[in-house]
Parts: C-alpha cells; structure tokens; sequence
C-alpha cells in the first residue's frame, strides 16, 4: 500500500512538473525606477507601491523627475449593473464592474507602454431577506477585485517592453 502511494505521488509530481507548472514568484519589472502617480488614499496606488517594494527589482521614486517611468491612472471606474429582476420588480442579480486605466510615461510624457485598461467583473445574486449579508459579499467583491487588480497591474508592468526613449522620437 505504502509503495503504491509513493508511486502515484511520483506519477502526480512528474505531471505537474512536465504541464509546464510553477509558482508565480516575484515580479521583475523593467525599469530601474517608477514613480507611481496618486494618493495613497486609493487602495490600488497604496497595493501597487507595496508591491513594488515588495518586488525589489525596481526603485520607487519620491517624484517623477527621479523616476526612468512613471505610473499615471487615467481611468477608474465602478459600477453596479443590474443583471434580472425578481416578479416583485426588485434586483435579484447584479454584475460588479470595475474598470482601471493606465499608462507608463518617461520623463518628458511620451509612453513607455501603450495606455492600458483592466475590466474586472464579478456576478453576484441578490436577496432582500439577507440585504446585510449581501451587502457583506458585495463588498468583499470589490476588495477581492481590488487585489486582483493590483495583481494584473503587475503582471503587465512586468511583462512590458518598454520602447527605448530615441526609438519613441
């Protein structure tokens, strides 16, 4: 029995090795150092800094004069759509959407990375019987997009090919 156990788990490690599977592991950005432009009121600037902290490929710089790139927001956008409605007339399914652009300018604006947009979407049922718990999971939807977001974020700042400044001219 122990042999046989050994051998499935030899089997289960060689597939997962072989599908091409690793952990994501951190972000190597491009730059030597960004300046991320915003408030650190806003939850996706405050996580994005973080993260690139947390990356220690790049510098984050105090300013953007300082900075090789620099992180602009251009649009952030949340609505609620009202999906179907019950025989009363009232919401029984929304869609969460939340829309963030962005762009990666050098010092004198021109882009690094085209401008860029993430649209996230979340479906969720709605009851008027549980309206705190709905309320609840509503907002742990948007908390859950915000961090999905700043994951996005970074996967695309990473993978990014930034153009040289004398090409962009």
């Amino acid at each position: 029995m122990r042999r046989l156990r050994l051998c499935f788990l030899a089997v289960l490690m060689a597939l997962i090795a072989g599908c091409g599977f690793q952990l994501r592991g951190a972000y190597s950005l491009p730059y030597e150092s960004i300046y991320v432009s915003g408030t650190d009121y806003s939850v996706v600037i405050a996580g994005l800094k973080r993260a690139i902290r947390a990356s220690g490929s790049a510098r984050l710089a105090d300013s953007a004069q300082d900075a090789q790139a620099t992180f602009l927001m251009t649009v952030e956008l949340k609505e609620t759509i009202i999906l179907s409605y019950s025989s009363s007339g009232r919401a029984r399914e929304k869609r969460l959407r939340y829309r963030y652009g962005y762009r990666v300018v050098d010092k004198k604006g021109g882009d690094l990375v085209l401008p860029g947009q993430v649209e996230l979407y979340r479906d969720l049922t709605y009851a008027d019987s549980d309206v705190l718990a709905k309320t609840q999971e509503e907002e742990l939807l948007w908390r859950d997009m915000e961090t999905d977001l700043i994951q996005q974020l970074m996967r695309r700042l990473a993978a990014a090919k930034p153009t040289p400044p004398a090409a962009a001219e």
